[in-house]
């Protein structure tokens, strides 16, 4: 690649809100959604992704400092991964914690600006699936069940879910897909 990968200026921001308010910039509204449809928004998101790292410029940073889609879509791939663990760990377990993820540092780490976009859209579905099977089978009574992230930000089934949705658009929007 014709670009240094240099990770963007860290997101230091709680988005923890989007989860009851309406973001403007992606114009999701997690007061709109519930825990119990997560499951049925994924492939819808997957089928967006999959077209988007079909582009041909899917490797290509609109600026140094911007992941391009394929990156992006290499941070959706181990967003559906990371959430499916964090569900099914507030699930089985009554004091779940988690740590919070560095997102910027997994990229560098992994090296998405270099992974072959085809495997990552395989990869995305793949991980789509799990994390909606997830979702899909948790039980009526489950869903405020509480999970903590290392940052002390509390999540429910429910909540968590909608936060990781608001996660897959926001970036949806920001690579135009």
């Amino acid at each position: 690649m014709a670009f240094d990968p240099t990770a963007p200026k860290p997101d230091t921001k709680d988005w923890t809100w989007v989860v009851g308010q309406r973001c403007d910039f992606c114009e999701f509204d997690g007061r709109l959604v519930t825990g119990p449809e997560v499951s049925s928004m994924i492939p819808g998101l997957v089928s967006r992704w999959v077209r988007v790292l079909e582009r041909d410029s899917v490797a290509v940073r609109p600026a140094a400092e911007v992941w391009s889609p394929l990156e992006y879509g290499c941070h959706v791939r181990d967003v559906f991964e990371i959430f499916a663990g964090r569900a099914t760990l507030i699930l089985t377990d009554d004091e779940a914690r988690f740590a919070d993820w560095d997102q910027d540092a997994t990229a560098l780490e992994q090296k998405y600006w270099l992974q072959k976009p085809g495997q990552v859209a395989d990869e995305l579905a793949a991980q789509g699936r799990q994390v909606s099977g997830v979702f899909a089978a948790v039980p009526d009574g489950a869903w405020d069940r509480v999970g903590r992230r290392s940052n002390g930000s509390v999540f429910t089934v429910d909540t968590l879910g909608r936060y990781m949705v608001h996660d897959v658009v926001h970036h949806l929007a920001d690579v135009r897909g």
